[in-house]
């Protein structure tokens, strides 16, 4: 059973998604306010973060970067849940960093099984063991990664780019393979997205960000032997 935190001023939409996932084997609570987001996150320890964008007291857009701020909740994977149709909105979600996003109206079964498929994803990056390679240490048990001994902070989304990109640094990740394995779909919105996560990520890896290779028209490869500079 996983613990779900539903956030939706909207009682009827609270309802139904509680409903679904419920059936679903899951337990959810449910809260109406931005600004309870935080706390209720630190109590109740929730394996994903259903959030509405448009709530009362506080948005949900600046609740999420309260969220993705705080060490303690940064893991929780977030999927966006709002009336806005907006391309723009969508984006501005997923490069902070959401694990996915959903307009309203929506397929109740659609978000159990975008649910489904991040949890499946999350808790198989929790529980594989510690990778090693070069001066790289990947600690999935704790969601921590190193470089030569020195922690470096990554978002969920970096960690589990960053992980595929590891786990075959031989091989030349296509950009529909990492949207596909990181984020769980493919789609033209989504590869902006997964550029700049690259962007993100080289910059937090500092000079080790070489090893991020743009291979053109194809994707992007972690070599072992980092070029002097890289393309963008």
């Amino acid at each position: 059973m996983s613990k779900i935190l539903v956030v939706d001023d909207e009682p009827d939409i609270s309802e139904l998604i509680s409903l679904h996932l419920m059936r679903e084997g899951h337990e959810c609570i449910c809260i109406t306010n931005g600004l309870e987001v935080m706390p209720t996150a630190l109590a109740q320890e929730p394996d994903l973060i259903v959030l509405d964008l448009m709530l009362p007291g506080q948005d949900g857009m600046s609740a999420f970067k309260r969220l993705r701020a705080d060490t303690r909740t940064r893991s929780i994977p977030v999927i966006m849940l709002t009336a806005k149709t907006q391309t723009t909105d969508r984006i501005n979600g997923l490069e902070l960093g959401a694990d996915d996003y959903l307009t309203k109206p929506f397929s109740p079964r659609e978000l159990a099984l975008r649910i489904t498929a991040i949890l499946r994803r999350t808790k198989k990056i929790t529980h594989v063991s510690e990778m090693k390679t070069g001066d790289f240490h990947l600690d999935r048990k704790n969601m921590k990664f190193y470089h030569k001994g020195q922690p470096i902070d990554l978002t969920t989304t970096e960690f589990k780019l960053l992980a595929v990109l590891l786990e075959n640094t031989s091989a030349v990740h296509t950009r529909a393979e990492l949207l596909r394995e990181v984020w769980g779909y493919s789609d033209d919105v989504a590869t902006r997205t997964l550029d700049t996560h690259i962007k993100r990520l080289r910059e937090k890896l500092g000079e080790a960000g070489r090893h991020v290779v743009t291979v053109r028209g194809t994707g992007y490869q972690f070599v072992m032997e980092a070029p002097a500079t890289l393309a963008a």
